[in-house]
């Protein structure tokens, strides 16, 4: 899909006799300019990194400099334009520039083709790592499958099915309803059944916090979740403080001097890292690895999107980019780099520049991005039914057009900007797509181009997700920079992951924090999918579900079993009204602990509350909990399921008859 034949031009310059100062410019280098002061006699010796097909230009700039530092009023400067298509690779080429009567620069230019090592992986496969992961977290699924299904045989390895816990977003009511399904899940033992969890905004709060406990999994939940009831009851009102926007600033400042960009939401993270953390809190995401690395825990898959930073919606351009202890890439591009590496500098797939790792709550900050919004973004958001969200997701996702194919001449697809005139237009746009807030993020597709038939590749048409994906100058690997936030933006989902045909996935367990509509997020990635050509099953709901539903959903696509067994969780208080745990009837003096205010502007749980009581925390957590063990028959069903449809094979078109 990419073309990447890159060379780099040496310079070794050398001012005789007298001072000079020294400006040599390659427009479209990584390095773009030097300037340098060259004293008498010295040499310099300077570094261009470019595409080979720009056919660049060197321009140097030498500006004489007179004993007593004045610049001369006459003869003082001299310049040299040197097309570098003319240089041969290896051949050197020298160069005199004559500023004045008294100082000359010598210049030697010399061209050479890169190495073809690169340290962005170009492929749309799983990475060695997870492959390796995968391979040994089977083993302990199997063992998990064989104890809670109470099987007599073990399950053969093409027997053992992929599950997945996909979370969605929804604050620290996400975090908290996490804790409390994973717990559940735990008491039924199927938490050794799941191969990965995926997570988007809130619900990455827990998985961060989990995964600094290399075997959270293996141990009781009891620890994490009262660690988390202790910062959700604390005053947050500190967290703005005097002293902590001091301590903020002096964090930004440093993260400066070490060539990270800052912006607001950098004060979002610590801010947040204040609220999850007692302090700083030096774990990173590549730290997760040693909790994966025996595959004694599940995978986790961290979920963002990538927009426009300025003049375009949401709607009209996204992106998925996902996160794993080993990698962070583009699900459309299948673009990779080593999760250590995020928030370096490359160029051309070339690792440039190593900026340090950042603690994990510049992730989290990322992750829910809550304040990159623009305009129209709200707009969509607000004036959208269910009805018009999905004209509108048809309206903007467009098939590529295969009909119209570049000239054979040229190995890149020529396009255009396309943009209607007028300075009102351009005030409007502005006005309503402007991100005033965004994040500027290295972008580690800097100085990839798209080759001319990168639309025809079947993978990249598969997450196609805007009608930019016909215009590669105005794809991602064009940008300097990216910019994440919230994948709610788009869907509260952090399903696309797990949509990866690479990973198999078998069973999805979909837990939804939603307080308006339990449904929404996933309707809405049934349409997705139903549009990209993902295999998904539809989402078919009585009216009766809809005004009143129930604790779990099971959907399953009888007629395409390579369509995943999706499990749906609704954030509802049902029979924990009556239960507080599974068959056990509440007494009546016990009546009150199972009314948990979920609806209406007074509950507890809204989206931007950070501060829980220990009553409201632990109401949340029990229903969850009794929420996933109340519905332990559906899930066993689906992972029964799975298993028959995995003996068949996953090409048989009808589920085994079981009996």
């Amino acid at each position: 899909m990419f073309v990447f034949p890159r060379r780099e031009v040496r310079s070794i310059s050398k001012v005789i006799p007298e001072e000079g100062d020294l400006e040599l410019r390659m427009k479209g280098s990584y390095e773009d300019t030097w300037k340098t002061v060259l004293e008498s006699g010295s040499v310099e010796c300077f570094y261009f990194h470019y595409p080979t097909y720009w056919e660049p230009q060197l321009n140097a700039h030498l500006q004489h400099c007179s004993s007593n530092g004045e610049q001369d009023k006459q003869n003082s400067s001299a310049s040299l334009a040197m097309p570098l298509k003319s240089l041969s690779v290896g051949q050197e080429v020298k160069v005199i520039l004559t500023a004045s009567e008294d100082t000359n620069l010598e210049v030697k230019l010399r061209t050479q083709t890169c190495s073809e090592h690169l340290d962005v992986r170009l492929r749309f496969d799983l990475c060695g790592e997870e492959k390796t992961f995968l391979h040994k977290r089977k083993k302990v699924v199997a063992a998990g499958l064989k104890s809670v299904l109470q099987l007599e045989e073990d399950l053969l390895d093409h027997e053992v099915p992929v599950v997945a816990v996909m979370a969605t977003g929804g604050g620290c009511r996400a975090m908290t309803s996490l804790y409390g399904q994973l717990s559940g899940l735990k008491k039924l033992g199927i938490l050794d059944c799941i191969t990965y969890i995926s997570g988007t905004s809130g619900s990455t709060w827990t998985m961060s916090n989990l995964y600094e406990d290399s075997n959270w999994s293996q141990k009781d939940l009891e620890r994490p979740i009262l660690e988390a009831k202790k910062h959700m009851g604390k005053n947050k009102i500190s967290t703005f403080s005097l002293e902590h926007l001091i301590y903020y600033q002096e964090e930004l400042r440093q993260r400066a001097k070490e060539g990270i960009s800052t912006s607001f939401n950098d004060l979002w993270a610590v801010a947040l890292e204040n609220i999850l953390h007692d302090g700083v809190n030096d774990f990173k995401l590549s730290d997760q690895q040693q909790a994966v690395n025996q595959g004694q825990n599940p995978l986790p898959l961290y979920l963002a999107l990538n927009v426009k930073e300025n003049h375009i919606s949401t709607f009209d351009f996204k992106e998925w980019c996902e996160f794993s202890p080993y990698e962070v890439g583009f699900l459309k591009y299948g673009a990779f780099i080593h999760s250590e590496d995020f928030g370096s500098e490359f160029f051309m797939g070339r690792l440039m520049k190593k900026n340090l790792e950042s603690r994990i709550c510049y992730l989290e900050a990322l992750w829910s991005n809550i304040l990159a919004v623009n305009l129209l973004d709200v707009w969509n958001k607000l004036s959208s039914t269910d009805e018009s969200w999905q004209k509108l997701i048809r309206s903007k996702i467009r098939n590529i057009e295969r009909n119209q194919i570049p000239p054979e001449s040229s190995t890149y697809l020529g396009t255009s900007w396309m943009s209607p005139d007028g300075k009102l237009f351009q005030i409007i746009r502005n006005i309503l797509t402007d991100r005033p807030l965004h994040h500027h993020i290295h972008n580690f597709l800097n100085g990839f181009h798209m080759h001319k038939d990168y639309y025809q590749e079947s993978q990249f048409s598969t997450w196609k997700d805007s009608r930019l994906d016909q215009f590669p100058n105005q794809l991602t690997p064009s940008e300097e920079g990216i910019c994440l936030v919230d994948a709610a933006y788009f869907i509260n989902t952090s399903c696309p992951p797990l949509l990866r045909k690479e990973r198999k996935v078998d069973v999805i367990l979909s837990f939804d924090y939603s307080l308006d509509n339990p449904f929404q997020s996933i309707e809405q990635t049934s349409e997705y999918c139903l549009e990209q050509g993902i295999p998904f099953p539809r989402i078919s709901l009585s009216e009766e579900d809809k005004k009143n539903p129930r604790e779990c959903y099971l959907f399953v696509d009888e007629e395409n079993n390579k369509s995943p067994i999706v499990l749906h969780f609704p954030l509802v208080n049902d029979t924990f009204q009556k239960f507080k745990e599974p068959g056990v009837e509440r007494r009546q003096t016990e009546m009150a602990e199972g009314r948990v205010p979920l609806s209406g502007y007074c509950s507890p749980y809204q989206l931007m509350n950070f501060t829980y009581t220990k009553k409201d925390f632990d109401k949340l957590l029990k229903l969850t909990d009794y929420n996933i063990q109340n519905s332990r028959d559906f899930i066993l069903q689906a992972l029964s399921i799975a298993i028959e449809w995995k003996k068949c094979g996953r090409k048989c078109a009808q589920p085994c008859d079981s009996s």
